[in-house]
């Protein structure tokens, strides 16, 4: 560990600043703000405050409901325009995201075994400093994409399960990881980042009417699809080191955080890949029925 890059927790844990490990290159990027950033007031309100996310998600399947019920009543609204800036928002925001904590990942997985990437106390590998800012970030943006579903459902377009039962469970999934310390969580939180900078992208192009023609849904569906073999896989190899270490106690992985984590990715590898070919093959399938007719 670098004595230069060294830094000390509020909770007395020491950790390495990523952007004073590359000081002359990513490094140069990096805001004082970010390279200072102490996650931990922040995480222990979250810690204090478990109703929060609750009834986030009570409160999002109520309006729902109400939303189309009243859409029902009245004229699809014309809100293509901000729906357009909010999807460059978050696929801007995203982006900035995979930047950050991508590098982090990597410069993990070179210096560190993966026993040690999926065991090790997160506050001393990923979770202080300007890295520990964007995973933060990454969590607390599941409350904001909510909204994504706003303008599904002012513009009275179908509101299928998978949409809504994504966004409640990764909030909720999101939220639980975060309080108790995962440390796989920089894994997921890349790799999100990753797809969304796209997904978003591609939802802004679609609003503007800019999408060139080698850009479809299916690459966006392909994206999810792979990150969730890779979510699983990631879960299994700590599933594996927890159950090694188990009686030591040296592995910081939670059970019930594990468990939680195969049943969503495993349930999102099912509905994407059932969204996918529901989607793409079976209008293959029928073009090619008109054709030969």
């Amino acid at each position: 560990m670098s004595s230069e890059c060294s830094g000390i927790s509020q909770s007395g844990k020491v950790y390495e600043e990523f952007s004073c490990l590359y000081a002359d290159t990513l490094g140069k990027t990096y805001m004082s703000w970010e390279k200072n950033y102490d996650p931990l007031p922040v995480l222990d309100w979250m810690q204090r405050h478990s109703s929060v996310p609750i009834a986030s998600v009570i409160a999002y399947a109520i309006l729902i409901v109400i939303g189309r019920s009243v859409m029902k009543k009245s004229d699809a609204w014309k809100w293509r325009g901000v729906l357009a800036y909010w999807n460059l928002g978050l696929s801007l925001f995203s982006f900035i995201g995979a930047f950050r904590t991508i590098p982090q990942l990597l410069h993990n997985l070179t210096y560190m075994s993966l026993r040690d990437n999926l065991c090790r106390d997160p506050e001393e590998t990923y979770g202080t400093g300007s890295s520990g800012l964007w995973v933060q970030l990454f969590v607390l943006s599941k409350f904001p994409e909510l909204f994504d579903t706003f303008f599904i459902v002012i513009h009275k377009k179908p509101l299928i399960f998978l949409h809504w039962y994504h966004h409640i469970t990764v909030l909720l999934y999101c939220w639980q990881s975060y309080v108790t310390t995962s440390p796989s969580g920089i894994f997921f939180v890349a790799m999100n980042y990753s797809v969304h900078a796209i997904m978003y992208g591609y939802y802004f192009l679609m609003a503007v009417r800019m999408k060139p023609k080698w850009l479809n849904a299916m690459i966006i569906t392909t994206a999810q699809i792979s990150q969730m073999f890779v979510g699983i896989i990631v879960t299994l190899l700590a599933f594996y080191y927890y159950k090694k270490e188990k009686d030591q106690g040296t592995c910081k992985i939670e059970a019930e955080n594990n468990i939680a984590a195969f049943i969503m990715y495993g349930s999102y590898l099912f509905l994407f890949a059932q969204f996918f070919i529901g989607r793409y093959f079976k209008v293959s399938a029928k073009a090619t029925k008109k054709k030969a007719a």
